[in-house]
């Protein structure tokens, strides 16, 4: 009988141990998660764009009367921007910077990484493919990479607004209402930068791509850990 309660009180104080071992690594774990997680937030050894949130899927007709769907951008970096042809202020300076900005992009080197850029209108009532191409011609746009596109009716305000994420809408006397803006997704169809504006930056949209660039062509081995741990550290989706 003794010899059974003293087994017993070993097995106890064996397994105390392994209860205070487990513990004990347990913090020490923590520990080196957190101190990791400082050390990551305040030297910043590898900066990227969020992931905001997943850009809407959508089917849109272009300046050439081609369906643009959401498939035909995967695995290029699209630069959006919300506008109408007959938007007297201030469509024409959203028009400019996308202009500017595709004139710009020869300064990249994306690796091969194609760069898309997409006006979509909000009203498509008037904006038929003819009225497109002769508003994209008014830009001096290069159609092979630059496209002017608009979608049913019905569909606009789920893109623009539920998807977007940017105000749309129509007044009882059929205005249009809307907040410009751009919007930059990554080849994945994630969206990776708003900007709310009608005149953003033009040097801060091509630091944005030239960053995507980098994350895409970098991210193999241990690389893409440190940029899924930066993602995680640094960066939170739109609430």
């Amino acid at each position: 009988m003794t010899d059974l309660v003293s087994g017993t009180a070993a097995e106890t104080g064996e397994i105390k141990k392994s209860a205070f071992k487990f513990v004990w690594l347990f913090y020490l774990v923590l520990g080196l998660f957190l101190i990791a997680v400082i050390a990551f937030a305040t030297f910043r050894p590898i900066l990227v764009l969020p992931r905001i949130t997943l850009a809407p899927g959508f089917s849109l007709t272009d300046q050439d009367g081609n369906r643009l769907t959401t498939e035909d951008m995967r695995g290029k970096i699209t630069l959006y921007n919300i506008t109408h042809s007959t938007c007297s202020t201030p469509c024409p300076e959203t028009g400019q910077i996308m202009k500017e900005v595709q004139e710009r992009l020869k300064e990249i080197e994306t690796g091969g990484i194609p760069v898309e850029l997409i006006t979509i209108s909000i009203d498509p009532e008037h904006d038929t493919p003819e009225v497109l191409l002769a508003y994209a011609e008014s830009f001096d746009a290069d159609l092979d990479q630059w496209y002017f596109a608009t979608g049913p009716v019905d569909r606009l305000p789920w893109i623009i607004g539920g998807g977007f994420g940017f105000y749309f809408n129509r007044s009882d006397d059929g205005q249009v209402l809307f907040d410009p803006g751009f919007i930059l997704v990554d080849g994945l169809g994630i969206l990776r930068d708003e900007y709310r504006t009608a005149t953003p930056d033009t040097d801060r949209i091509l630091s944005d791509v030239d960053s995507i660039v980098n994350q895409v062509n970098n991210s193999d081995g241990a690389n893409k850990v440190a940029y899924e741990a930066a993602h995680l550290i640094m960066c939170y989706p739109r609430g």
